[in-house]
């Protein structure tokens, strides 16, 4: 019963309020799209007219719209299967269309290594990802050779919903830092927030949490890091990183490629996940009947737990 800390779960507004979105573009303006021309306002004598939003609500969480609609009748879900589709569709096309964008700077190659700078872009109102901590993107680079093998890849997600080479999947007690250069495979570049208990262990339990000790996660234009609030600071390297900035992150990175042989292409990729690999493997020290269910679900499922929000390529 006594009071052991504050935790700043979820506050994508007060984000926003530091944002030069404030100015310039409302939450309903992303996430209650306006109609074109005049629609009636009721079923029944409705008088059309104009600018009114329709009232999609599209947020992040498309996992659990697709979870809850393979389980619908152990959950008693009322929604029609195609309609809880519909809504996990909409969710994926508005983030792939919305989130974020990826550049690649120009290749050099030199002493057998590969260099070059991929700059992540969050076009939204809000950190990527925002709102509740379970939520994680990530960068998922690989480079080929000319004859199209592999040489280097940071990031991958295998079909369990882990991201290979991150210490946070493979340890509870570990987690992959906030990075301004990537030289090898198992280095990721995971944009995300960390809690810690007051016993300074990594937990995912809220109850437990009391500062975060990794904020990473993409800030949007105009966000000045510097003078944020407690609430919504950056936490970790990324607050020292001068490449982490408003509007979003770059990074360098040199890979060893050796003797194989050029051209080389160059792909990037962000990938998200509303409920991380950790997140749900957390749940199994609960000995209780709902943590039970929902490992069950997530097993049923994990390699839907995630999907591609944008991609570029190169050459050189």
């Amino acid at each position: 019963g006594q009071v052991i800390g504050e935790l700043p779960e979820q506050v994508p507004y007060q984000e926003w309020l530091h944002s030069d979105y404030m100015e310039t573009k409302s939450c309903q303006a992303c996430h209650m799209p306006a109609v074109d021309g005049q629609v009636a306002i009721t079923g029944v004598l409705g008088k059309p007219r104009e600018g009114f939003s329709r009232h999609t609500f599209v947020g992040g969480n498309f996992f659990m719209q697709r979870l809850l609609n393979k389980f619908r009748s152990e959950l008693s879900v009322v929604p029609l299967p195609q309609e809880l589709d519909a809504a996990a569709n909409r969710t994926v096309a508005h983030l792939q269309s919305e989130a974020a964008k990826i550049t690649i700077d120009k290749i050099e190659t030199r002493a057998g290594r590969l260099e070059t700078d991929v700059t992540v872009e969050n076009l939204g109102g809000h950190k990527l990802p925002t709102a509740y901590p379970s939520r994680r993107v990530w960068l998922h680079v690989v480079v080929k050779d000319r004859n199209g093998r592999v040489v280097f890849e940071s990031g991958a997600v295998n079909p369990q919903g882990q991201i290979q080479g991150n210490d946070n999947d493979a340890d509870p007690n570990r987690f992959e830092p906030h990075y301004t250069e990537i030289t090898s495979a198992d280095q990721v570049q995971i944009y995300e927030s960390v809690m810690a208990g007051q016993d300074g262990k990594l937990t995912t339990a809220l109850l437990t949490a009391v500062r975060y000790v990794k904020d990473n996660r993409l800030l949007p234009k105009g966000f000045d890091k510097r003078t944020a609030g407690a609430d919504i600071a950056v936490h970790g390297g990324a607050a020292d990183d001068p490449d982490f900035t408003a509007g979003g992150d770059k990074i360098r990175y040199s890979v060893a490629i050796g003797d194989a042989p050029g051209p080389f292409q160059l792909e990037a990729e962000l990938w998200y996940q509303p409920i991380a690999y950790r997140w749900a493997e957390n749940l199994r020290q609960y000995d209780n009947e709902e943590a039970r269910r929902f490992n069950r679900y997530y097993d049923s499922m994990p390699s839907a737990s995630a999907v591609m929000l944008v991609r570029a390529s190169a050459a050189k």
